[in-house]
């Protein structure tokens, strides 16, 4: 498969992120940052190639599941979100961070970085729609992700070149910035949860180590 070759599946697009990146992750060649973001863009998503991945469990914060580990270029993973929830405002550490809507809504909501003088300020709010892809990297600003709706979930694909597992989070009144932890973790079985949708038992089929805490 080229990289003229819309990817059809999930597996597909895996495969021509490695292609497009090479032997590195993203960096400051945007011509690729580019090409990743239009593979992103023109994969369309297709249920059965992520709802392996999309486990949630009822009553906990949204979770971040490893898809691919990018050969240590980046990591690709599913994050779901429950209804009203959304994260906290932060940053990416310096790395090209890519969100696809997969399934549901999110609403983006962009803000300047914090000064001395100066609180969070939102600068602007955007509405994703199903299969757009939305791109931030610390020289834009900082983000928060919201589920907007009140009775259906929403689940996304975030592509994060160099992958991290520490990022910083912001108070939204006085713009103070703690360290967070922003890993995630693969899933051992991941069919072991795909029974309904999104939703996963919480006694037998999902383990309190695969409970991803996430930023």
């Amino acid at each position: 498969m080229t990289l003229e070759t819309p990817p059809k599946t999930m597996q597909d697009l895996v495969g021509l992120l490695n292609q497009a990146m090479g032997d590195s992750a993203l960096g400051d060649n945007m011509e690729t940052v580019r090409k990743v973001k239009q593979l992103m863009r023109s994969y369309i998503s297709q249920s059965q190639d992520w709802a392996q991945y999309a486990v949630y469990q009822e009553g906990s914060r949204y979770t971040r599941n490893l898809v691919d580990d990018g050969n240590g270029k980046y990591n690709l993973l599913i994050l779901v979100w429950g209804e009203g929830q959304y994260s906290p405002i932060h940053d990416h550490a310096g790395s090209h961070c890519m969100m696809k809507l997969l399934a549901g809504k999110l609403d983006e909501e962009l803000y300047s970085w914090p000064t001395k003088t100066t609180s969070m300020q939102m600068r602007r709010r955007a509405s994703m729609a199903t299969d757009s892809v939305a791109y931030m990297h610390d020289k834009i600003g900082l983000h928060r992700i919201a589920n907007p709706s009140s009775g259906e979930k929403a689940v996304s694909l975030h592509l994060y070149s160099p992958p991290y597992q520490i990022c910083k989070t912001f108070d939204e009144q006085t713009g103070q910035a703690q360290v967070s932890s922003c890993a995630a973790k693969r899933l051992d079985r991941p069919d072991a949860c795909n029974r309904g949708i999104y939703t996963c038992p919480i006694p037998s089929a999902l383990p309190n180590n695969h409970a991803i805490t996430s930023i």
